[in-house]
């Protein structure tokens, strides 16, 4: 019965959401649901404004002083405007759109920059949530600071192409930007809020942060669908999740949930009974009853664990609308252990990503900041320093990193670590450095301004000094407090066992060579082949690039060690084997540990 019931009401919702689309596309005008009250516009490119329309029907569009006329065409009437780029403009404008009698108004429009904050959880987390927040938000009056959120739960397996008002700002009521004061700077992404704000401040023109971030989002649910076919292992993903999405049936899956409901509900009954018999009173907990609603997570395709989910709904949705750059944070749901960890994949993942924003938006060049894994859970101590040293996140930042780097735009690319700001969450609440960071980068690299500082430093070479490894970078590394020893590093022989090690910068002359090679050795590493440096979720590693405090060093190492044999998403063993590796390597990272402790143990008798 239940079944029946859920077919007719999944008709009638289908017919009705058909009718609706058949509205918009010959009776109603509408305009993309991006372009909204109080939004800004991308300064210094053309300016892209769509909708629909009845086809056939001229639609006009005024911007400011600026008029434009396009036709309705097609089946779905689309209609487009192209107005000339135009200079940073802070001043109000309005956009009016008309076809017929129908006329749509948005007011209070500015232009100049728009930045995308994208990836998942730890970049959506409100300001409210994190530290310092009552501090900043009272200085957050930013009349030409603007916001707008995609909602989660856009997903689709589909590529969408418009947004509609139950997609953006959560709850609240008003479905327009919001301009950035300290009560709206309060429920934007945080780390979005201390870009945004330091880069506005900065500039003195408008910024705009479209915040589409979503929770629990795996990278292959970021990358724009059309990229899976340009490499053979991201295809053969791409099918698999197809076929998965193809072969799913709405009314089997609530059908499998009514029955686990009725089964679980008996014995919930019998088990209250046998207390009444017993004259006991236990705190049961009742089953629910399934609502008849799916989430997402649970069709194929439209999770956002699947390929391109989270973009379809979120962000190419958008595609058209010209835009400064993105900044990117995530790696939770690519770095869980036994289960998601395929480095290799991520990197290609990676550059697919970062690719496919430039082809959909238009710019070959659209500067992307990668903020690096955050570092959350269980730090890294010289007491457990080798087995929490067997880490799946520190693959993950390398592939971030790497992948990145394939993209081979180093000028309008950037990976900005975040692994110093630790705190025992999965939610760190540190986001005031990051948005620091990458406001930095983007001020002195993407905005030209050389007083600003922003460096990175790279291991030029790794080479073997008797019992030592002798590390070259191209720019000096030191702690920033100038008065710490070294930490972080890890270094092993040709048995691939790594071990904490001592760090020493070599003494050099030459004044401007200073911090530039560091030494690294253990006693229990007698023949060294390679090392690795601030290599954990929540790594032990304070070297600086320059020593400045807001340019950690990045996490590497010098070998080519895989963290478990990679296994395809369409392996059906693909988790039996992670856990048979991952057994194997935890356990050996435990015993390096305790062979470590015991030896300078008896150093010290």
């Amino acid at each position: 019965m239940m079944n029946k019931r859920f077919k007719i009401a999944w008709l009638v919702v289908l017919l009705l959401a058909t009718g609706t689309q058949t509205l918009a596309a010959s009776e109603k005008l509408k305009v993309h649901g991006i372009f909204r009250s109080n939004m800004v516009l991308q300064r210094d490119k053309p300016i892209t404004i769509w909708g629909w329309a009845p086809a056939g029907t001229d639609v006009k569009v005024a911007f400011g002083k600026l008029n434009a006329t396009g036709k309705a065409a097609g089946d779905k009437g689309r209609w487009e405007v192209v107005f000339k780029a135009q200079g940073a403009n802070a001043k109000g404008q309005t956009i009016t759109v008309q076809a017929g009698d129908q006329t749509i108004k948005m007011d209070n429009i500015l232009v100049g920059d728009i930045w995308v904050m994208n990836g998942q959880s730890n970049m959506a987390f409100a300001l409210k949530a994190v530290y310092q927040a009552p501090f900043e938000a009272s200085m957050a009056h930013l009349p030409l600071m603007r916001q707008i959120r995609i909602n989660s739960y856009a997903e689709s397996e589909h590529v969408e192409t418009d947004l509609e008002d139950k997609d953006l700002n959560g709850k609240d009521t008003d479905k327009n930007w919001k301009v950035i004061t300290p009560e709206t700077a309060m429920e934007m992404g945080a780390i979005g809020f201390f870009f945004g704000s330091r880069i506005q401040r900065s500039l003195q023109i408008p910024i705009g942060i479209i915040d589409n971030s979503r929770g629990g989002a795996s990278l292959e649910s970021l990358v724009p669908r059309h990229k899976f076919k340009e490499h053979p292992e991201a295809a053969e993903y791409l099918k698999w999740v197809d076929k998965r999405n193809a072969e799913f049936s709405e009314a089997d899956f609530l059908k499998a949930q009514m029955d686990k409901w009725k089964l679980a509900d008996e014995r919930y009954k019998k088990q209250i009974a046998e207390d009444k018999a017993k004259g006991v009173t236990r705190n049961r907990r009742k089953p629910r009853k399934p609502d008849g609603s799916i989430r997402s997570w649970s069709v194929p395709g439209r999770s956002p664990s699947d390929a391109a989910s989270c973009y379809n709904g979120m962000f190419g949705v958008f595609k058209g609308l010209n835009i400064k750059g993105v900044a990117f944070h995530q790696g939770f749901n690519n770095a869980m252990m036994n289960t998601s960890c395929k480095p290799k994949f991520y990197r290609i993942l990676m550059k697919l990503m970062v690719d496919g924003w430039r082809e959909d938006f238009g710019d070959p060049k659209l500067p992307a900041a990668v903020i690096g894994f955050c570092a959350g859970g269980k730090a890294q101590t010289r007491l457990n320093f080798e087995e929490l040293g067997f880490s799946t996140a520190a693959y993950i930042r390398e592939a971030q990193r790497l992948g990145l780097a394939d993209v081979k735009n180093p000028e309008n690319t950037a990976f900005i670590p975040s692994y110093d700001q630790k705190i025992p969450q999965l939610h760190t609440k540190k986001k005031k450095e990051l948005g620091l960071r990458t406001a930095r980068w983007a001020l002195k690299t993407v905005y030209g301004k050389e007083d600003i500082s922003w460096e990175s430093a790279k291991l030029l070479s790794a080479v073997v000094e008797g019992d030592k490894m002798l590390l070259t970078f191209d720019t000096a590394v030191f702690p920033d407090d100038m008065g710490s020893e070294i930490e972080g590093f890890s270094i092993a022989d040709k048995s691939g066992n790594y071990y904490i090690a001592n760090a020493v910068a070599k003494k050099v002359k030459e004044r401007d060579q200073r911090n530039k090679q560091i030494l690294v050795s253990s006693p229990l590493v007698k023949e060294p082949v390679s090392v690795r440096y601030a290599w954990a979720r929540s790594p032990m590693g304070n070297l600086k690039v320059e020593g400045k405090p807001w340019q950690p060093l990045h996490n590497f190492r010098t070998d080519k060690l895989d963290f478990t044999p990679e296994v395809k998403h369409t392996d059906p063993d693909g988790r039996t084997k992670n856990n048979e590796a991952i057994k194997k390597m935890s356990t050996q990272a435990k015993a390096n540990l305790a062979r470590r402790l015991e030896s300078e143990t008896q150093e010290k008798k």
